[in-house]
């Protein structure tokens, strides 16, 4: 009886030691995707404001270019 127990004792212990360690493992790859899922939208919002930084150079270069004053008046070549 009492090794009966002793062996069910044992196999409940590596029972929850291989429990621990499958948890622990599933632990770390869900913190490496939330990682990798971080760097991914971290360097997609650089490329978005990469973007908007262009369109915003490009429309304030084009209004420069495209004005002859400071109103935003368009230049009048009737004169």
């Amino acid at each position: 009886m009492k090794k009966q127990t002793v062996m069910a004792l044992a196999f409940l212990a590596m029972f929850f030691i291989s429990c621990r360690e499958t948890t622990q493992e599933k632990t770390e790859d869900a913190v490496k995707a939330i990682g990798e899922d971080i760097e991914d939208n971290a360097r997609k919002a650089g490329e978005k404001i990469k973007d908007g930084a262009k369109k915003v150079e490009e429309e304030l270069d084009e209004e420069i270019h495209e004005t002859d004053d400071i109103n935003g008046e368009e230049a009048n070549d009737d004169f």
